[in-house]
């Protein structure tokens, strides 16, 4: 299975480690071209204001969107709210991939990242989830159909909606991949 990361800015490298130890074949995307060789796509962390620009720079916003309501698409932290239907603090554009309203930097700073201990029940295991926050938005709205994975002082913080699925925090710098192979059992289930 080939999984996209998109390229163009944050913490692609570590999502695209994380996804080979989960199993995937991993192809950076920086172009639209590269969609078309892709069965899901990550959206990594990072700076959504920037990471939109340079969206809209390469041509991408249109081909992600309609990559989107065909494929399955992983967002963490940055890439979360880029999926949103809404983003507040402040209000910017976005991909409208998952009804959900998200607010940017809504935990604080960055000296107010954290990294906090999550239930990983959702995801069929006993163990705790390490999560890390980094500028991490919060959920505030999730539309019908959406499934909370996981919480973090009682707001979603992992959740899956519909292709999609969508985390707060940074999976991909922690050890395990168990989040990470989550999305490629999403992909397969949607190839099956």
């Amino acid at each position: 299975m080939n999984v996209g990361v998109l390229a163009l800015q944050g913490d692609f490298e570590a999502h695209a480690g994380a996804l080979q130890r989960a199993g995937a074949r991993v192809i950076e995307v920086r172009h639209a071209s590269e969609l078309d060789v892709i069965d899901g796509l990550v959206i990594p962390g990072g700076e959504s204001t920037s990471m939109l620009r340079l969206m809209e720079y390469y041509g991408l916003v249109e081909p992600l969107r309609r990559f989107g309501a065909r494929q399955p698409v992983f967002g963490t932290c940055a890439g979360a709210i880029l999926m949103a239907t809404e983003v507040l603090n402040p209000p910017q554009a976005s991909l409208g991939l998952v009804d959900m309203a998200v607010q940017r930097n809504a935990y604080g700073r960055q000296l107010d990242s954290r990294v906090a201990r999550l239930s990983g029940h959702a995801l069929g295991g006993d163990e705790e989830i390490e999560a890390v926050f980094i500028r991490a938005p919060i959920i505030r709205r999730l539309g019908e159909g959406a499934v909370v994975l996981a919480t973090y002082e009682g707001n979603p913080v992992l959740v899956e909606s519909g292709l999609h699925l969508a985390a707060t925090f940074h999976p991909e710098l922690s050890a395990g991949s168990r989040i990470h192979r989550r999305f490629l059992e999403k992909i397969e289930s949607c190839a099956g």
